[in-house]
């Protein structure tokens, strides 16, 4: 059964640094055979995606919110995704959830619709 489990989360003040990882389990086809992303719903809103990795790590897009604060990176031996988040603000509290689709090869999509497998999530929360 294809798992995936993020970690990371917690409690920082605005303008503090947090790094999120989500480990693969029990896919049938390899690690890099999946475009990756993280995608965050904060409390009374909808779930937005904030960035996705290729299948090689090669093409990374992220929201607006978050370009040139947070990093998107994994590691296919280790079938590890992480992002790391810097100078982060109040509003990027929310649940981040990690998520992968088969690569169709072109790239990545922050459309959470494009994506099949999801984990539970992990509580962000920063305060002001």
């Amino acid at each position: 059964q294809e798992l995936l489990v993020e970690s990371g989360g917690g409690l920082v003040q605005a303008g503090e640094s947090l790094t999120l990882s989500c480990t693969a389990s029990g896919f049938v086809a390899s690690f890099d055979d999946y475009a990756m992303g993280w995608f965050r719903q904060a409390p009374g809103k909808e779930r937005e995606g904030v960035s996705c990795i290729s299948w090689s790590g090669a093409t990374t897009h992220y929201s607006e919110f978050v370009k040139d604060r947070f990093t998107i990176s994994r590691d296919n031996d280790k079938e590890t995704l992480s992002l790391q988040m810097t100078s982060l603000k109040f509003e990027d509290t929310a649940i981040y959830y990690c998520a992968a689709t088969p690569s169709n090869g072109v790239g990545c999509t922050l459309d959470g619709k494009d994506f099949e497998y999801w984990g539970q999530g992990t509580q962000v929360t920063v305060s002001s």
